[in-house]
């Protein structure tokens, strides 16, 4: 096993969100994103695809308004298996919510909307990987370019869920500072860095153009709160890349919580990364 970065088949598990509206949030994941519901509690809501859980939302009705100035999520990205897959997405958002905006971003193409409590999503396929852009250096180069829908619209087969195959691609983070997160994610954790643009940073694992994203476009100041982000999981191949994880974090100015098969580490600006087999 090659020590110097995460296994290739790392990928992100289930993100948890912060809600103040459990019934409402519960029904927009549903009924406009696609997922089904898993399992319901007073306090807590598990959304999934094909019985594999991919949303949880934890109920907290007290809990304030994210803050302008606080760091969290910028979006939660469900990756789809096919066009036909993005292009019933489509009619979903636009049937039954609004869309923000679609992007052709030369590995991928996007759908953007934003869930009832101000939640960023972005909802996409990627193209093949053979046929993502690279520079001369081997770095992927992603860009944000126009994306024609009418071929996406031309897809739809008129599901009405997302189907299976479909899980979290990457997260996408709203950061304090590029420096504090490449020094977490990329120095201790191993993630491989896959492409730099002004303010933001995109790395992944085995080669994928991004399993995380962070930006500071917002000039984000301080830590996580309120509603919004309440963590989110990176899914490992093996026991030993989450004994190299817990080795590396051990020593460092981040909290570690152990479990019989996890660790959860609070990272930069006091996000929670939870990271298991």
């Amino acid at each position: 096993m090659n020590t110097d970065v995460l296994p290739p088949e790392t990928r992100i598990g289930q993100t948890a969100l912060r809600v103040s509206e459990l019934t409402e949030m519960s029904d927009f994941y549903q009924s406009v994103v696609g997922l089904t519901m898993l399992s319901r509690s007073d306090t807590t809501a598990v959304l999934d695809v094909e019985e594999t859980p991919l949303l949880v939302l934890e109920h907290d009705p007290d809990a304030l308004s994210r803050h302008q100035s606080g760091a969290g999520l910028f979006h939660n990205a469900f990756r789809v298996p096919s066009r036909a897959a993005l292009g019933d997405a489509l009619a979903r958002i636009r049937e039954r919510w609004h869309l923000d905006g679609a992007s052709d971003h030369g590995v991928s193409e996007a759908l953007y909307c934003t869930d009832p409590e101000g939640n960023g999503i972005e909802i996409y396929r990627d193209y093949p990987r053979e046929d993502w852009p690279r520079g001369g250096n081997g770095c992927i180069r992603m860009g944000t370019y126009r994306l024609d829908l009418d071929p996406v619209d031309a897809a739809a087969e008129g599901n009405s869920g997302l189907p299976a195959g479909t899980d979290i691609g990457h997260v996408h983070l709203e950061v304090s500072s590029l420096e504090a997160f490449s020094e977490f994610y990329v120095d201790t954790i191993r993630f491989e860095v896959q492409t730099e643009m002004p303010d933001a940073l995109f790395i992944g694992a085995g080669g994928y153009h991004h399993h995380l994203g962070a930006n500071t476009w917002n000039h984000r100041s301080r830590p996580v709160g309120g509603k919004g982000l309440s963590w989110f999981e990176v899914v490992l191949p093996e026991t030993e890349a989450l004994d190299m994880i817990q080795d590396r974090t051990a020593d460092s100015q981040y909290t570690v919580t152990e479990t019989n098969d996890s660790i959860s580490v609070t990272g930069p600006d006091e996000i929670e990364v939870r990271f298991r087999v």
